[in-house]
């Protein structure tokens, strides 16, 4: 992955998020702030956005600054308390560096907030709520926003043109931001409805589903487009089943990288590599003269959350390798013979890869190493990676 030159700009924006995560708890510890769909809910109309810093850096820069000063000024003051010979003195240069500090644009910095904004997803991105969400999006989204996310046939009739649901929307946009939509609509700058609400048939848990759903198809529409994942997808959660073991989740795995094979009742399983945990995640019962994994899954809801996410309906013989964060890193197709660096398709560079790279003697091997030395550096609203 290309890291941008501006990749400051993502502890920036984790700051702000921070700060105002620590405000929001603080005013809940202390009663001050209400609750909205069971979690304490933001009271200010507007909030701190690190979105609108990516586009215009000038004002990412400006706010750097301030920032800077801020924390400079905040240390000069406790100086001055500890130091009385030069009380006077160092405090006499707190307004100076007020003064100094550049002052960023309101309207890039602020952005309207919801009761929500601040709100967690609660599913843990599980195979369960990605079909739950597959469910009610076909029922109450497809019409409008289509099977892709790119618009369906009364998307024209809507007042504007639904938002694009394949690209990077859902990855720059606050969570509990999309979570507010889902069920209280959208409105123009006239307040006129663009979007209808849907608090009367959906409640939060229906709304979070529907979010992990939109995330899942847009990786596999991703996928499709570009071959590759170009916003970060995690492997989604479900419960797994290892011989001779009580069963676990399969986020308990975090930690240790993950493969995920994919195999129907007669596949040849791979050999275990004690580099990579392997779970088989069965796509037909497996026959009696087959061998076991030593953990396998077989979760409907797990093959056409992986088959989404892939882009892919032919699952036999595809496998996916998860990092030791829980991030989706790599994709071998079914039929392919080894690994390679190749596979490595969570990644922003999307240029094609160089195809006169010698094949290293142990593919998986190099593949590993690639993956461990450019972690997903993700930050919502920030740089993907």
């Amino acid at each position: 992955m290309n890291i941008p030159s501006a990749d400051w700009v993502n502890p920036l924006i984790q700051l702000l998020e921070a700060v105002q995560l620590a405000v929001l708890r603080l005013l809940s510890w202390a009663g001050l702030a209400g609750t909205s769909e069971g979690q304490p809910a933001w009271p200010w109309t507007v909030r701190l956005t690190g979105e609108n810093l990516l586009i215009d850096l000038g004002q990412a820069r400006r706010l750097a600054w301030t920032l800077g000063l801020l924390a400079l000024a905040f240390i000069v003051l406790l100086l001055a308390l500890l130091w009385r010979r030069r009380r006077w003195w160092l405090i006499a240069t707190v307004p100076l560096l007020l003064l100094i500090a550049p002052r960023p644009d309101a309207g890039v910095l602020l952005a309207p907030a919801q009761p929500t904004s601040f709100h967690r997803s609660p599913t843990g991105f599980s195979a369960a709520s990605i079909s739950q969400g597959r469910a009610l999006y076909a029922q109450h989204c497809v019409a409008c926003h289509g099977a892709d996310g790119r618009g369906g046939p009364l998307a024209s009739a809507q007042p504007v043109w639904p938002p694009n649901l394949s690209g990077p929307l859902l990855w720059r946009r606050a969570d509990g931001d999309v979570l507010w939509r889902i069920l209280h609509g959208t409105h123009d700058r006239r307040g006129h409805a663009t979007m209808p609400a849907f608090a009367d048939s959906l409640d939060a848990q229906d709304a979070w589903a529907l979010i992990d759903f939109m995330k899942a198809n847009a990786a596999g529409q991703s996928l499709r487009a570009t071959g590759a994942w170009a916003q970060p997808v995690a492997l989604p959660g479900t419960t797994v089943r290892c011989d001779g073991r009580a069963p676990r989740a399969l986020s308990s795995w975090r930690g240790q990288r993950v493969r995920i094979v994919l195999a129907d009742a007669s596949s040849a399983l791979p050999v275990e590599d004690p580099r990579l945990a392997t779970v088989v995640v069965r796509t037909a019962p497996r026959l009696p003269s087959t061998p076991a994994a030593d953990c396998e899954v077989d979760d409907a809801e797990l093959r056409d959350a992986l088959a989404l996410i892939a882009g892919s309906d032919a699952l036999p013989g595809l496998q996916l390798i998860a990092d030791r964060d829980g991030w989706l890193r790599a994709r071998s197709g079914p039929g392919q013979a080894a690994w390679s660096e190749d596979d490595l398709i969570c990644r922003t560079d999307l240029a094609p890869r160089a195809a006169e790279r010698a094949p290293a003697s142990d593919g998986l091997g190099a593949l590993i190493a690639r993956i461990d030395a450019e972690p997903v550096r993700f930050v919502k609203g920030g740089f993907a990676h």
